[in-house]
């Protein structure tokens, strides 16, 4: 089956769809950076501005996939369907769904996507999708229910012209533990004792996360709440460390400088989580070509797709085709 990769950063769903035998026919991403990445990788440089594709030079396809942006939609909840996408970037996916109308569309969001102006964005995406003649399905998934130690919850819609995509038959797997993906060896950055303090009595959370303490660094005061001072006003979770006993949080794309720290109770010592590490967090493969400068690096991976979950997918369309 053929495939078209669309806003497709570093190319997290074609890694997917190809270990599951797909073919891409056709890729998009605007970003020259990314583009960049990808071209190395996949040995084809994609098209830039989706706005300017043309859809008469487009391969036959069966499916279409999409880790689309979710800009606002400015009319969003009147008509709730294909019109009211007008002006988004969404819109350039119904455009070429209308015409080329692909047996099956993946599009892939942050989980907010679901409460997005009141839930009126998501209502307008599943409406235009059935005006175009899909029987659409979605659900939120999470990453390391498929085989990684990430703790990491994404929207995944699936419109079908058939017989609605069955969430319930992607095989899931008990989470493995965060020190199974670790380096043994490396130039790790160790984190001295006095930079951080650990918590009495962790416990393991149902998501899988070990939180057992936070980095010594100054935060803002004024107006917070008792035993929360060591979380960060902007983004919490780079001031946190976890035990590599659990899972790892969401590998953010806010976090250019990398700041996840991983506690070993075996020597009882904190280091830096490395950025090769983060990329296998997310299921890439190990010679996978990575952008030159380290913040673009750890920018890119976080705006990726979990690799292993787009890749169950994949197969799970092959199967019900």
């Amino acid at each position: 089956m053929k495939f078209i990769d669309l806003f497709a950063g570093i190319g997290g769903f074609r890694q997917g769809f190809e270990n599951a035998g797909f073919e891409c026919v056709f890729s998009c991403e605007i970003n020259k950076n990314c583009q960049e990445v990808y071209s190395k990788n996949f040995n084809e440089t994609p098209t830039g501005d989706i706005k300017e594709i043309n859809l008469a030079d487009l391969d036959e396809f069966d499916v279409l996939v999409a880790g689309f942006p979710c800009q606002p939609f400015s009319i969003c909840g009147k008509k709730l369907g294909f019109e009211d996408t007008r002006g988004t970037l969404f819109f350039e996916i119904c455009k070429i769904l209308k015409i080329k109308q692909p047996q099956v569309i993946v599009l892939e969001n942050v989980k907010h996507l679901i409460h997005h102006d009141k839930g009126n964005t998501l209502k307008v995406i599943i409406a235009s999708l059935e005006s175009l003649g899909y029987n659409v399905n979605w659900q939120i998934l999470n990453a390391k229910d498929f085989g990684v130690p990430q703790h990491r919850e994404r929207i995944f819609i699936i419109g079908t012209q058939g017989k609605a995509f069955n969430f319930s038959r992607l095989p899931t797997k008990f989470p493995p533990q965060l020190r199974d993906f670790l380096d043994v060896r490396g130039d790790f950055e160790i984190l001295d004792s006095s930079k951080y303090t650990l918590i009495e009595h962790p416990k393991k959370q149902v998501s899988g996360l070990l939180f057992v303490g936070y980095r010594n660094k100054g935060t803002w005061k004024t107006g917070v709440r008792p035993n929360t001072e060591h979380l960060s006003r902007v983004h919490r979770q780079p001031n946190r460390i976890y035990s590599v006993d659990g899972v790892h949080p969401t590998i953010p794309s806010q976090e250019t400088s990398g700041r996840f720290f991983i506690y070993f109770p075996e020597t009882n010592t904190v280091r830096k989580l490395t950025l090769k590490e983060c990329y296998r967090l997310m299921g890439f493969p190990e010679d996978f070509k990575i952008h030159p400068k380290v913040g673009e690096s750890y920018k890119q991976i976080g705006n990726s797709v979990c690799v292993p979950v787009v890749e169950a997918i994949a197969k799970e369309i092959l199967i019900s085709s």
